[in-house]
């Protein structure tokens, strides 16, 4: 929980005169420098680590002129996150939390330091490619647990929705910007350039969490094992609000994740090529920085469960809305609308699992989001790719999104509590 949440003097400042209604709520970057610091530091790095994603993915396919071997990318990155996802989150609840990110981004910053060099001395390496993209993907599983972590002892309850917004608004803009930046950089100085300045980026990273102040935990200081990842799961499976955050994440990326069909829709629904597909992919990323950019509503709802629902309920509507397009400026509409409602559904996810999770116990429920995160869209492009084999894209599409819908509110029905679930009375 946050500290300091009953103190009268900062509620006053929380909810004093100027605040914004619509547009994104900067208070939390205003009246708290800990969690300004904080934020900054993973905006850029995230950035970078975006630029670095398209470079990794150039270099591979020039050295091997594979679409598989750009493909593998994706697992020597998302297995090491699954598990270390799960492990990382434990570690976060039984060590300094500021720590745990301070060595965690350090071994991210040496890992872009090794990309560069090696492209600055024409290395041949795809072994050491695939070797650097694991090792990120297991320091990021450690990393961003901890960072989510830390949020609710750097700010009030009342400005964790806030913060949340601002957090899906950096994560989006590195999302959205981060690909294109880098298609500039290594277009006009190369991959070295691109490796570079995601290390320039780590650097400032470690700055901001130098510059908090130290987060211990009720742990130990000894290194967790399986029970300890084991005791988080058991109180998932027993808070029943927290779990359904998780669940209705799950219906919308696993049932109603129309990505891998892009390729074939752009031609097949649009007649389009490359570029269409690259539109669509970008679709939903600007729609959810558009609702970050008006996010200022979301810190004045408190049946946070509710809007949950609704929120992936619009997802799994637009998605079919999508799958029964036939005009290109349509179909981009209603996936920007998915992400829209994605981002706002993100929002409330989040504070609810920092609000209603024991500080104990968040680091390793924070591990939990991170995996089903990374491996809910994976597990939806395989479910997209298998029913558009059996039957065709658009059916798998429409059917995704009306999949999702039904999932979530038979679930919704099975946890009534979670559609009453109140910000101001949480309960996990």
């Amino acid at each position: 929980m946050s500290a300091g949440s009953d103190d009268p003097a900062q509620t006053a400042e929380v909810t004093g005169p100027g605040r914004p209604r619509f547009l994104v709520d900067l208070r939390p970057l205003q009246v708290a420098p800990a969690y300004r610091r904080l934020w900054i530091g993973s905006t850029v790095s995230f950035l970078g680590a975006q630029m670095t994603g398209v470079a990794v993915a150039i270099q591979v396919y020039v050295l091997t002129r594979s679409s598989f071997a750009v493909g593998a990318i994706g697992i020597c990155m998302l297995v090491p996150m699954i598990v270390f996802g799960l492990y990382g989150g434990a570690i976060a609840d039984v060590m300094d939390r500021r720590r745990v990110a301070l060595m965690s981004s350090t071994g991210l910053a040496i890992t872009s330091v090794v990309l560069a060099v090696q492209a600055f001395a024409g290395a041949r390496m795809l072994w050491l490619l695939y070797v650097c993209v694991a090792l990120q993907g297991a320091l990021t599983a450690i990393n961003n647990p901890t960072r989510m972590a830390m949020i609710p002892r750097l700010l009030l309850r009342e400005l964790l929705t806030s913060a949340n917004a601002l957090g899906q608004l950096g994560h989006n803009l590195g999302f959205t910007l981060g690909p294109l930046l880098a298609g500039v950089v290594i277009g006009w100085l190369g991959l070295q350039a691109a490796y570079t300045l995601d290390a320039i980026g780590f650097g400032v990273a470690l700055y901001t969490l130098y510059r908090l102040p130290p987060m211990p935990v009720a742990g130990d200081g000894r290194a967790p094992g399986l029970a300890s990842v084991l005791e988080g799961l058991r109180f998932l499976r027993t808070r029943k609000n927290v779990l359904m955050t998780f669940l209705a994440d799950m219906c919308a990326m696993v049932l109603a994740q129309p990505r891998a069909l892009f390729p074939a829709v752009a031609g097949g629904f649009y007649g389009g090529g490359t570029r269409t597909v690259g539109l669509l992919a970008a679709a939903p990323a600007f729609g959810a920085v558009a609702a970050a950019l008006v996010s200022g509503w979301t810190a004045r709802v408190r049946r946070q469960g509710l809007a949950v629902l609704v929120a992936v309920t619009v997802w799994g509507a637009a998605i079919a809305l999508f799958g029964l397009s036939t005009a290109l400026w349509i179909g981009v509409l209603c996936l920007a609308v998915a992400g829209w409602a994605d981002m706002v559904s993100a929002v409330f996810r989040n504070t609810i699992l920092q609000v209603a999770t024991p500080d104990a116990l968040l680091g390793r429920l924070q591990g939990v989001f991170i995996v089903v995160v990374a491996g809910g869209p994976r597990l939806g492009d395989f479910t997209a790719g298998t029913v558009a084999t059996l039957t065709s894209e658009r059916v798998a599409i429409v059917s995704g999104g009306i999949a999702c819908i039904t999932v979530l509110w038979l679930l919704a029905v099975r946890f009534p509590g979670f559609a009453r679930y109140d910000a101001r009375h949480p309960q996990p």
